[in-house]
C-alpha cells in the first residue's frame, strides 16, 4: 500500500488538457494538435472479481487531433490515440490499444446535420463484461452514424438519425453483435425556448453464436430545451416493446432523459434517468433502469471539482442485480496546454440470487492523470 501511495503522489506532479494553439496549421481553417495522456491508477480489483487482485497501472496515450472547418458551416475533427496500459505487478495484462474517431457537423440555421465514425480497441472488464479465469476481456467496437434535423416551418421541425455499432469479442464465450438504431422525432415549438416532441425509435440487434436476436420499438412523447431559467435538458417517456427470437414479446415503460440545473453560475447539477432493454455480452436479455447525478463546480479559474453517483438496476428473467458507482474528482488547469486531474471511483455490484454471489465485487480506484494538447 505504501508503494501505491508513493507512485500516486509522484504522478500527481505531472499532468490533462486545455485549449492551446496548434503545433501545425493544415491549410485554411484546419489545425493539427499533438495530444497525450500521462497517468497512474491504484486499482484494488483490476479484474472486478469476488476475490480481488490489486495493482498500479501506468497509462501513456500519445495521439493526434485534426480540427477542420473553423468558422465554417461544416466543422469537425479526427482523433487518433495509441494507448499503453502498463501493470506494475501483473505485466501479463499489459496492452497497446488503438482508437480513432471522426466527428463532423453541418449547420446553416435551417438544417442541422451530424456525422460520426469510430473504432475502439478495449481490454477492460466492466459490470457486464467479466471473465472468471483471471483475464481482461478483449473486444473491438466499431461505430458509425448520422443525424439530421430540418425545419418545416417557424414552429415545427423533424429530426432523425441512423446509428450502427459492431462489437467483436476476442475470447470465446462472448457474443459478437450488430446493432442498428433509427430514431425519428417531430418537434413543435411550444415556447421560444421549449419544444414538445413526438418520437419513435427502432432498434435491431443481431447476435452471433446462436444468441437470440431482438427488435425494439419505442414510442414516446416529450420535450426539450429550457424548462425554467435554471433548468435545461430533454425528456422522452413512452412505451417500449421488444420482440426476441424464440422468446416472444416483452414491454416496459420507457424513459430517456437528461437535465442540467444551474445552482449558481459556477455550480451545475446534471441528472439523467433511462429505462430500456439491453442484451448482455453473453446474450442474456436485460431490463436496465439507470439513474445518475453529477455535480460540478468551478472554484476558481484554475480549480474545479466534481462528485457524482449512479445506480443501475439490471433485471434478468429470474433475478435483479444492483450496481452502484460513486466518483469524486478535481482538476487544475496548469496552462493552456496542461490540465491535471485526480479522481476516486468506488464500484459495488450485488447479485439478486445467492447462488451467483461469486459474481459480486467491490472496487476502489485512485487515479491522477495529465492530458496534454499542443
Amino acid at each position: 500500500m505504501n508503494k501505491t501511495l508513493r507512485l500516486v503522489l509522484i504522478t500527481a506532479s505531472i499532468a490533462a488538457v486545455g485549449r492551446a494553439a496548434p503545433f501545425m496549421a493544415v491549410g485554411d481553417g484546419a489545425e493539427l494538435f499533438a495530444t497525450g495522456v500521462l497517468g497512474v491508477r491504484a486499482d484494488d480489483n483490476i479484474l472486478l472479481a469476488k476475490t480481488a487482485k490489486s495493482d498500479v497501472i501506468f497509462d501513456v496515450a500519445p495521439g493526434l487531433e485534426l480540427d477542420f472547418g473553423k468558422n465554417a458551416q461544416l466543422q469537425g475533427s479526427v482523433t487518433l490515440v495509441d494507448a499503453f496500459a502498463l501493470y506494475l505487478d501483473h505485466n501479463e495484462l499489459n496492452t497497446n490499444l488503438f482508437s480513432g474517431d471522426f466527428v463532423a457537423k453541418y449547420d446553416d440555421s435551417k438544417t442541422k446535420m451530424g456525422f460520426n465514425a469510430g473504432y475502439h480497441e478495449l481490454n477492460q472488464n466492466t459490470v457486464d463484461v467479466r471473465a472468471v479465469n483471471g483475464r481482461l476481456i478483449r473486444r473491438d467496437i466499431t461505430t458509425a452514424g448520422a443525424n439530421a434535423e430540418v425545419g418545416i416551418s417557424e414552429i415545427t421541425a423533424v429530426g432523425g438519425a441512423v446509428d450502427y455499432v459492431h462489437e467483436n469479442y476476442h475470447p470465446a464465450g462472448y457474443v459478437d453483435s450488430d446493432t442498428l438504431t433509427v430514431p425519428v422525432n417531430f418537434y413543435y415549438k411550444w415556447t421560444p425556448k421549449l419544444d414538445l416532441s413526438l418520437g419513435y425509435r427502432y432498434r435491431d440487434y443481431q447476435a452471433s453464436s446462436g444468441a437470440p436476436d431482438s427488435t425494439d420499438h419505442f414510442f414516446s412523447v416529450g420535450a426539450r430545451g429550457e424548462f425554467s431559467p435554471l433548468l435545461t435538458g430533454k425528456l422522452a417517456v413512452g412505451y417500449t416493446k421488444r420482440n426476441t427470437s424464440g422468446f416472444g414479446n416483452q414491454s416496459l415503460f420507457g424513459i430517456d432523459s437528461s437535465f442540467a440545473y444551474e445552482f449558481t453560475p459556477k455550480t451545475t447539477l446534471q441528472l439523467g434517468v433511462t429505462n430500456d432493454f439491453g442484451t448482455s455480452a453473453t446474450g442474456q436479455q436485460q431490463k436496465n433502469l439507470t439513474i445518475n447525478a453529477l455535480v460540478t463546480s468551478k472554484l476558481t479559474e484554475e480549480w474545479s471539482v466534481n462528485g457524482g453517483v449512479s445506480y443501475r438496476r439490471i433485471s434478468y428473467a429470474a433475478r435483479t442485480d444492483d450496481y452502484w458507482e460513486g466518483t469524486l474528482g478535481a482538476a487544475y488547469t496548469w496552462s493552456a496546454n496542461i490540465r491535471i486531474v485526480g479522481a476516486y471511483v468506488y464500484r459495488t455490484y450485488k447479485v439478486g440470487d445467492a447462488r451467483l454471489s461469486a459474481s459480486e465485487f467491490d472496487n476502489n480506484v485512485f487515479s491522477v492523470a495529465a492530458n496534454l494538447r499542443y
